[in-house]
């Protein structure tokens, strides 16, 4: 009855297993792999054994055995499960009854335990391990009963200090403090939904105190998470007009608790919570959840629309609401046939989020805003036209766009930020592309900021850049040199940068500025470094530059006036700007991709008289280095760490690709790594590394292997957060990759599977083997050399040794091959592989001298090699080979081997090299201690 499978002794293990079909036999191996501690395997037998047995009794006897299996591995649900199977065929089984109350008592359920060690004492008064257990069992369960009734007084003591407005302000943050940590635990919250907690909850609320809101919100999420009943009885019991109006309020951090509230339970909604029962009055309600849950999604989601267009919304608020219908609306895989949440929202509040986009902040009507709405509410534009099925669904998208903006041009520059495709079709139609044009004309400046926006906005649909610049350049110069509204003057500057660009020609830049693009820059970084213009004007001028940076001189200045660059950095507070910097940095640090130009191409081109492009002299490798150092200098890590912490909805896929263009340029020293992990570059590198496009993802994961390469990991990559960097690592071993992703990634993962076997472990599951094993193979002398250093590492793992041991494979034929490479590095690292293989396993010690006649040769240049650290690993294979088997012993001694070991052996005492010579040594003494040689005589 103490759990362990029928006492048996532990006879060899045999292998016939695959053959046998007689479930007692196969109980029989079962048990042996059981005295010999090989738990999975004994499981296997045992499960193997039940599929062919009729037998009841039989079968009674294999489950409780294979719930002994389960207990020993601490998978204590199945062992409960397999002890509940035995219990069914005979309700007497006295080990069944006790390994489910060992089992269920490990699972938290004492009281259940307790009934089954109750059953077992009954059968056997005497057992003193029975009674043992009870007692034991018995006192746990008071002090749960205890704490409970502790954890409800607890509880009600943190309300009442809460709802007491004389009670001192250190007891209440503390009370608030302890309610928020007890709601996060499921004990805690279910002791505070059954005690009347979500109505004090909402008492709280109603104080209008912003801490007590603050905590009554986080407690109601800690509630929520991962509960979908609970989740849905407190919805029902708060109401969606209540939750929303809290989140209208014009305080970030309420607004922001209260959006996280809503989120959790969205998620129970659509399934991600776990639907479990309630007791009380409330679990009554949610008695039929497939029902009520599907209208109170639709309920959530036409409740944000309002949102949007409420003027009692705050901007907060309606970032918020964006936010939640961005995450929950657009499917997450395109491969799921339902987008019915995205056809919703489209019929029910297409002209909502329009009515967002096309806010004029300068008029006096506009709806509260904050730096990010817009720019939020035209990604989610985005998203919901890239999750239409059809191009009946596209069309019914572009109707509404097209009803909407007749006549109001400030509109058409909203949508213009949204579809690119949908973008272009609107500028087709009649009348727009001239309103935009004649409103530039206008005497009134609001027209002509709204005008100028537009043709900004316009500029990116390259199908109608060329109307764009033929007719919008010259009235842009004329506002830009008439106006006195900074607001105006600046917008007017960004869209002749822009235009310029958009064209694929510099012409609208040539014409006003005579083709210097310097002049337009330095006006931008002065209107950047001007704070007493208001941020959202002084944003256009990061916008400029990010255009103007292509040129080579522009950015050589840019980046050497610290000023401009501090600036920039600053006004990242508003989000909007993100993909603009970025962009910048982009082009500073020349991380953009470039198309090679064929010799014979370019002269042909010349032989033809056409225009050959050229590389700019401070686009050479000399000046890049020196804006990466300056840029270092400035801050830049820290800034764009701070980017990647952006709201997910601003950060799109398209930053992020460019945010790890430019982390990857700043590693390109090894020097500079340092200081891109002192500012936060390796944490801020791991997300853009698994999310966004796969040019971003290959770049960042890149940066992450030159970091993982040189650095420390526990330093680059502190606690937890080193084993996110291993996928990365693994996705560059990819063929696909260039050769210097390859080299360098396996230069990380060998760094990093010499620093515990938790990590090598991830390696393995991350099914990194393969890949490596495939450059070992490789002609090319550093990705061999450098798999082979890695694979050294990795065969301290247990798991990748077994690898080596199994039948049908050539892993180990390999390293004994590589061992007698010309290449010193490979060589070393194939011998410390070998060397610890067979160290580690004795059977290979024997398949070593199988798998190829030439392991002795091999064995032997080994141990006579120039380099001390190849001839010591060389000896301790030699001395792991005698050691392993006498026969094995015997071959040594009869071949040129024996005459190595006793020349080096018999050498003098040297520090320098005594390890070699001990080694030597102590394969001789193993060869005495076999018989094998006799000592010699001294004279």
């Amino acid at each position: 009855a103490s759990g362990s499978a029928p006492s048996l002794p532990p006879p060899a293990l045999s292998a016939p297993r695959a053959a046998m079909e007689d479930p007692i036999q196969l109980k029989e191996e079962g048990n042996k792999y059981f005295q010999a501690s090989d738990y999975e395997k004994a499981a296997q037998s045992y499960t193997q054994a039940i599929k062919l047995s009729k037998d009841k009794a039989l079968q009674a006897v294999l489950y409780r055995n294979r719930a002994a299996c389960f207990l020993k591995k601490e998978e204590y649900a199945k062992a409960a499960s397999d002890a509940s199977r035995a219990i069914d065929i005979n309700s007497s089984d006295i080990k069944a009854l006790y390994r489910r109350s060992q089992a269920l008592e490990k699972l938290g359920k004492l009281d259940q335990a307790f009934k089954d060690a109750q059953k077992c004492a009954t059968i056997e008064p005497r057992n003193k391990n029975f009674q043992e257990t009870l007692r034991r069992l018995g006192a746990d369960i008071q002090e749960k009963l205890r704490i409970q009734f502790s954890t409800d007084l607890r509880v009600q003591k943190m309300f009442e200090i809460l709802l007491d407005e004389n009670s001192e302000k250190e007891k209440r943050e503390k009370a608030a403090n302890n309610l928020i940590v007890l709601g996060r635990e499921e004990a805690g919250a279910e002791r505070i939904f059954q005690n009347n907690g979500v109505s004090l909850l909402l008492q709280l609320i109603e104080t209008k105190n912003a801490e007590l809101i603050l905590a009554a919100v986080r407690t109601l999420s800690g509630m929520c998470t991962g509960h979908k009943a609970r989740a849905t009885a407190i919805l029902h019991y708060l109401g969606i007009d209540s939750i929303c109006m809290w989140m209208s309020v014009d305080n970030e951090e309420i607004s922001l608790a209260v959006c996280n509230l809503l989120q959790t339970i969205t998620d129970c909604l659509l399934g991600n919570g776990q639907s479990l029962g309630l007791s009380g009055e409330k679990g009554a309600f949610c008695s039929d959840l497939n029902t009520y849950v599907p209208a109170m999604w639709w309920m959530i989601t036409t409740r944000l629309l309002d949102m949007l267009v409420s003027k009692k919304v705050s901007g907060q608020g309606r970032d918020r609401a964006l936010n939640l219908l961005n995450k929950n609306i657009p499917r997450k895989d395109l491969k799921d046939h339902d987008n019915s949440r995205t056809i919703f929202v489209i019929d029910n509040g297409l002209k909502k989020i329009l009515k967002v986009v096309g806010q004029i902040p300068e008029m006096p009507d506009c709806l509260p805003l904050t730096e990010n709405t817009q720019l939020t509410a035209s990604i989610l534009l985005n998203k919901l036209y890239d999750d239409l099925r059809c191009d009946p669904e596209r069309d019914n998208y572009r109707v509404i766009c097209e009803e909407y903006i007749k006549g109001s041009c400030s509109m058409v520059s909203g949508v213009l930020q949204g579809p690119f495709d949908l973008g272009n079709k609107l500028l087709g139609m009649k009348g727009v592309m001239e309103m935009m044009v004649a409103l530039c004309g206008s005497e009134r400046e609001i027209d002509q900021l709204v005008a100028v926006e537009a043709l900004i906005h316009a500029s990116t649909k390259l199908s109608r850049a060329t109307f764009i610049i033929s007719n919008g350049v010259t009235l842009l110069k004329e506002i830009y040199k008439k106006t006195k509204n900074e607001k105006i003057k600046i917008r007017a500057l960004v869209g002749l940068c822009k235009l310029g660009s958009a064209g694929g020609t510099d012409y609208g830049l040539r014409q006003f500025a005579e083709g210097s693009t310097e002049k337009l820059a330095r006006q931008c970084r002065k209107w950047l470094c001007n704070t007493s213009i208001d941020a959202r004007t002084r944003k256009w001028a990061v916008e400029g530059l990010a255009y103007l940076t292509l040129d080579a001189d522009v950015k050589d200045d840019f980046v050497e006036d610290e000023q401009a660059l501090q600036a920039m950095f600053e006004l990242m507070s508003d989000k909007t700007i993100l993909y603009s910097v970025a962009s910048a940095l982009v082009n500073c640090t020349n991380s953009y991709d470039t198309k090679e130009l064929v010799p014979e191409l370019v002269q042909l081109a010349k032989f033809s008289k056409q225009h050959v492009p050229e590389e700019h002299p401070k686009d050479k490798k000399d000046f890049v280095v020196k804006r990466v150092k300056r840029l270092l200098k400035a801050g830049v890590v820290s800034a764009l760490a701070c980017m990647v912490k952006a709201d997910s909805a601003i950060l799109t896929d398209q930053s992020k690709e460019l945010i790890a263009r430019v982390f990857l340029a700043l590693c390109e020293d090894p020097k500079d790594r340092g200081t891109v992990i002192a500012q936060g570059g390796g944490k801020a590198l791991i997300p853009l590394a698994v999310e966004g496009t796969d040019v971003g993802k290959i770049k960042a994961s890149h940066a992450l292997a030159k970091i993982a390469a040189i650095s420390n990991p526990d330093i680059a990559f502190p606690g937890e957060r080193v084993y996110e960097v291993v996928r990365p690592l693994v996705s560059l071993l990819n063929t696909e990759r260039d050769g210097l992703q390859n080299y360098e990634a396996l230069l990380g993962l060998t760094n990093f599977s010499g620093r515990s076997d938790k990590l090598r472990m991830k390696i393995v599951k991350e099914k990194a083997l393969p890949d490596i094993e495939n450059y070992m193979f490789e002609n090319h002398d550093q990705l061999r050399q450098a798999a082979t250093e890695c694979m050294c590492n990795l065969v301290v793992n247990k798991e990748v040794q077994e690898r080596f041991v199994a039948d049908g494979n050539d892993r180990l034929k390999l390293v004994v091959l590589l061992c007698g490479e010309d290449d010193e590095k490979v060589q070393r690292a194939a011998a410390g592989a070998l060397a610890m293989l067979t160290a580690a396993q004795k059977k290979l010690c024997s398949k070593m001298t199988e798998v190829t006649t030439q392991w002795l040769e091999i064995l032997q240049r080994l141990c006579l090699h120039d380099n001390m650290e190849v001839q010591h690993r060389g000896l301790v294979i030699t001395f792991n080979l005698i050691s392993a088997d006498k026969e094995l012993a015997k071959k040594v001694v009869e071949t040129e081997l024996l005459e190595i070991l006793t020349f080096i052996g018999k050498q003098e005492d040297d520090p320098k090299k005594q390890h070699i010579i001990n080694a030597a040594r102590d394969c001789l003494t193993k060869c005495m201690d076999y018989g094998l040689i006799k000592p010699l005589s001294r004279a």
